[in-house]
């Protein structure tokens, strides 16, 4: 029996074939080499920060010219410096997400130093991946790392869409929401970046250090209202005066900064559904976009299935459904664990309520569900009665938030520990 055909009989396998595709597909060993421009006349500084940054560094120190000058900063998170690389001309600092801590805000003091003295025959590549809005934690004047990390942490639990938080977040920031790109003037500056977001803004994308921000500080005020985020007296008169106002588009110091996409979501999608294609079943991609709470677009996904399972239709099975973006969890229990992914599918898990044939992935594409050790799960159509059998209620689990105490006792946790990229959600749903 070939590989393809024992896939096709295990559907677990299966799925996680499809989720290994689409991470492969952003790995920045893959797509940067290519992207990188000859030396420039002076020197070249590299500057990032993100999920990806440890992977991103270690391909353009591999890339780069061994005798062309080459010298700078990244930070990532805890963990994500790729196993065996040892930085030789770039320094790697690692730093916490989603809740920034001081190693973050040191690092980017003295990213945003490292500018200082640039002139125009300078290059300054700047490596920016998902998370990077955390690493890169610099507080804009009159504001401590403690006030960051109160409004960060009601951010995270607030249900509010990423572009609404990172809003907020670099309007707060010294160095993000174009602060960084700004700095560099009069330097060429190359942004490298792999998007995490819905529709691929590179302004929401690490709340964009590099390029000019077309939000305001009114705009960030009335997010803050709309989800009940508390301000501190600096932060609130900050931005109700304006003081925090971030650079915009049409600003000079931005003229001739080129940016590049190396990774997003619709391509490791587009990846996986040529791989499940390869296998002998139709894909389908819904959209890359989807946003909202993450139980609610589980049901969504799984009145899909059903549709699909019992009429065929909109699709003939088997198939595969795909799908990507960035759901949100509206947090109102404490003590519960489990990130967005996890938390999508047991939304999806009872709504289902064991449909024959009906198998999901759901997974985030950086090997880490929220904060947790996992990067999403699986469900199939026995999880509910398993379930029951070792006196867990879907229910009970999903009303506690606790989406990884449900399926961790069942073994259904998807767990590859960080992948050294981010594009974000993916999505899979198996209808045989």
């Amino acid at each position: 029996m070939s590989s393809a055909d024992l896939l096709l009989t295990d559907p677990r396998a299966l799925l996680r074939h499809l989720y290994d595709v689409a991470v492969a597909r952003a790995l920045p060993g893959q797509v940067l080499a290519a992207q990188l421009p000859p030396p420039p006349k002076g020197r070249t500084l590299v500057l990032g920060a993100g999920k990806a940054g440890g992977a991103m560094a270690q391909a353009l120190e591999a890339a780069w010219p061994r005798k062309a000058p080459l010298s700078g900063l990244v930070i990532t998170r805890y963990g994500h410096t790729p196993p065996g690389y040892r930085p030789e001309r770039l320094e790697l600092v690692e730093a916490a997400h989603p809740v920034p801590d001081a190693a973050g805000r040191e690092a980017a003091a003295r990213m945003l130093a490292l500018t200082q003295g640039l002139g125009p025959d300078d290059l300054v590549i700047c490596l920016i991946s998902g998370g990077g809005s955390a690493l890169l934690s610099l507080p804009a004047p009159g504001l401590s790392l403690e006030d960051k990390q109160a409004i960060n942490r009601a951010l995270l639990k607030s249900g509010a869409a990423i572009g609404e938080m990172n809003c907020v977040r670099k309007h707060l920031s010294a160095i993000k929401g174009g602060r960084l790109g700004a700095a560099c003037a009069p330097a060429q500056v190359l942004t490298l970046s792999i998007s995490d977001v819905p529709g691929d803004d590179p302004a929401v994308i690490a709340s964009g250090p590099t390029v000019p921000d077309a939000t305001s500080c009114a705009d960030a005020l009335a997010i803050c209202r709309r989800y009940g985020i508390t301000l501190p007296p600096a932060a609130r008169a900050g931005l109700e005066s304006g003081a925090f106002e971030t650079p915009k588009p049409g600003d000079a110091r931005f003229d001739g900064h080129r940016l590049v996409m190396l990774a997003t979501p619709q391509q490791s999608l587009e990846a996986a559904a040529e791989a499940a294609r390869a296998l002998g079943l139709d894909a389908h991609i819904l959209s890359d976009e989807i946003e909202g709470e993450s139980r609610e677009i589980g049901k969504m996904h799984a009145a899909l299935a059903r549709a699909v399972a019992r009429r065929d239709a909109p699709f003939r099975k088997p198939c595969v459904i795909l799908s990507g973006g960035e759901t949100t969890v509206t947090v109102k229990a404490k003590g519960g664990r489990g990130g967005r992914a996890s938390e999508f599918l047991l939304g999806a898990a009872i709504a289902l309520q064991g449909e024959p044939g009906v198998h999901l992935l759901a997974a985030d594409t950086d090997g880490i569900d929220g904060i947790e050790d996992n990067a999403g799960a699986l469900v199939t159509p026995t999880t509910l009665d398993r379930a029951a059998a070792l006196g867990l209620s879907a229910q009970r689990e999903l009303d506690a938030n606790n989406a990884y105490g449900f399926f961790a006792p069942l073994g259904d946790l998807v767990s590859p520990g960080p992948t050294f990229t981010n594009v974000n959600d993916f999505r899979a749903l198996l209808i045989l």
